[in-house]
């Protein structure tokens, strides 16, 4: 069973900083896709960014050119630079991985509180 464990979240005032990291329990290159989701209170789970295992990366518009979503495979990590941060960005951040070509699996991890606020 694949685990998935962010880190990362926090409180940060506007136009702040915060680096995520979601380390899997097996290498990054076994995974199809590995992406970056956020829930804010009361509205449904959207997609932030992604990266495949050929390293192409995919961004949400309202992050284009603030967040970077990167990997180290020898870390078997996934992160998620999040700059000039806006209350908006608010929300519990999930990391999200895809496995597998006929029978494909999603494994999820718990997720990290990010704020951001003055």
């Amino acid at each position: 069973q694949v685990q998935l464990v962010e880190s990362g979240g926090g409180f940060v005032q506007p136009g702040g900083s915060l680096r995520l990291s979601c380390a899997a329990s097996e290498s990054i290159s076994s995974f199809n896709v590995v992406g970056w989701y956020r829930q804010a209170r009361g509205k449904q789970r959207e997609l932030v960014a992604a990266i495949n295992s050929g390293g192409s990366t995919d961004y949400a518009d309202s992050v284009k050119g603030r967040f970077t979503i990167s990997s180290d495979n020898a870390k078997n990590t996934v992160y998620l630079q999040m700059n000039s941060l806006k209350a908006e960005d608010t929300g519990v951040y999930y990391c999200k991985a895809v496995k597998g070509v006929y029978v494909v699996r999603r494994y999820w991890g718990q997720g990290t509180q990010v704020t951001v606020s003055s």
